[in-house]
């Protein structure tokens, strides 16, 4: 387990961080430096057909071992780290034999990682846990899942007893910032099916998530002399806030949970002449999600016609835009890939927890782009913050998870009583 624990630190040292307000692929040149040691280790361990593009997606290939027709499956994983929380002079600290009590990340600033508030630690306790030094965050989203597939592949590479298909890999920037597959390649990738290793806790197997949107609201006002206002003034600050009074109550992501959608409030910036806010609507049923959007539109057209007599033109113009939805629609029709997966984990011993997604991934937009795309765990919590942390164990069998995944999947008769996919050999 040393080897995987030296792979995983040897890429979270490495600041990948991406950035939302960048126009380019990737959207910081930092990420080069880490994909570009990824291109030479998928190399140095025997990959086939390895390649990356000019805004480094890097894809290659295990070829197949046996000699009958096994469908071409996929893993793919992200090498950029979320910019809500620095990356930069990432130093990890290994605690080994995990007691269940509270681990000192900073002494110094007095950070504490402690199972009193994080409790999902105690599952971990005898185990060796990678965490922070709380300056930054770890990176185990999604460095874990890289470390996993690369590992994988290695022990596939080393172990050719182990008979599999066709396995493609591969490896995208600026997920955080959800253009994770904007550019990805799935032709040329070639797979029937794939699998993002991007999930959190031991055991996550996930094949939903939400539909998604966001929404850039604009408020225009009046400034009058405030002594002078009466009649006159019109604070669009003030509608901003109103318009939030509009919204649902208790329909906030600190109010919901499971299949529940919300409108999160998550920018608001403005004066009395403009106010922009900015909120993202989540829900995992599409018609409600139609719906939240149609009340976006519902109250603008409210307020527009309230102030219309007063402001002479539309006070408020709301620009709501699609950003994923739930990749159950494109999974569902193959289940049997979701099968796989959970078989794979009960045969390691290892419970499968399969939930919703409150949130997006890459394996969402890779569904609707022909690339049916569940999630697995990755082993990391409390991702994008100081008080992240990975157990080594969990990496080591996600690990375990790809290569029981790619073995059953070249069993003859695995899809006994589903559709067999055609090959892409």
């Amino acid at each position: 387990m040393q080897h995987i624990i030296n792979r995983f630190i040897s890429y979270v040292t490495i600041d990948t961080e991406s950035d939302p307000n960048s126009q380019t692929t990737p959207s910081t040149e930092k990420q080069w430096n880490l994909a570009n040691k990824l291109v030479e280790e998928l190399k140095t361990i025997g990959l086939e057909d390895v390649t990356i593009d000019d805004k480094a997606y890097i894809m290659a290939t295990l070829p197949s071992n046996v000699d009958h027709e096994v469908p071409t499956i996929g893993f793919v994983s992200h090498f950029d780290t979320s910019p809500d929380f620095s990356g930069a002079n990432v130093k990890p600290q290994i605690v080994e034999n995990y007691d269940g009590k509270d681990i000192v990340l900073n002494a110094e600033k007095n950070i504490i990682l402690s199972p009193n508030y994080f409790k999902d630690l105690l599952q971990y306790k005898g185990q060796t846990i990678i965490t922070t030094d709380g300056t930054t965050l770890l990176g185990a989203d999604d460095k874990a899942g890289i470390t996993e597939i690369v590992s994988a592949m290695e022990y596939l590479i080393q172990h050719p007893e182990i008979k599999h298909g066709k396995i493609r890999i591969g490896f995208t920037p600026d997920e955080e910032i959800g253009r994770g597959a904007h550019h990805f390649d799935v032709e040329k990738f070639g797979a029937q099916w794939a699998y993002t290793m991007d999930g959190s806790q031991i055991g996550e197997l996930e094949y939903e998530n939400f539909n998604a949107a966001g929404a850039k609201i604009t408020f225009k006002g009046k400034s009058v002399h405030p002594g002078y206002a009466k009649g006159k003034m019109i604070n669009s600050m003030l509608i901003a806030n109103d318009f939030i009074n509009e919204l649902p109550k208790g329909e906030t992501p600190q109010e919901t949970k499971g299949y529940e959608g919300f409108f999160h409030v998550h920018h608001i910036k403005g004066n009395i002449e403009e106010t922009v806010l900015e909120l993202i609507i989540r829900d995992h049923n599409r018609k409600k999600f139609e719906k939240r959007k149609e009340l976006i539109e519902k109250i603008t057209k409210k307020f527009n016609k309230k102030f219309a007599k007063q402001y002479g033109e539309d006070i408020v113009t709301a620009e709501v835009k699609d950003q994923y939805y739930n990749m159950k629609e494109k999974v569902l029709p193959v289940k049997h890939i979701v099968d796989i997966a959970e078989k794979a984990m009960r045969d390691l011993n290892i419970k499968p927890i399969i939930k919703p997604i409150r949130g997006g991934t890459d394996g969402s937009q890779l569904s609707f782009m022909g690339l049916p795309c569940p999630n697995i765990f990755a082993g990391g919590h409390n991702f994008h913050g100081k008080y992240e942390y990975v157990p080594a164990e969990s990496i080591q069998k996600a690990t375990d998870v790809i290569v029981k995944i790619a073995e059953l999947t070249a069993i003859p008769g695995i899809f006994d009583g589903a559709e067999r996919p055609k090959s892409k050999r």
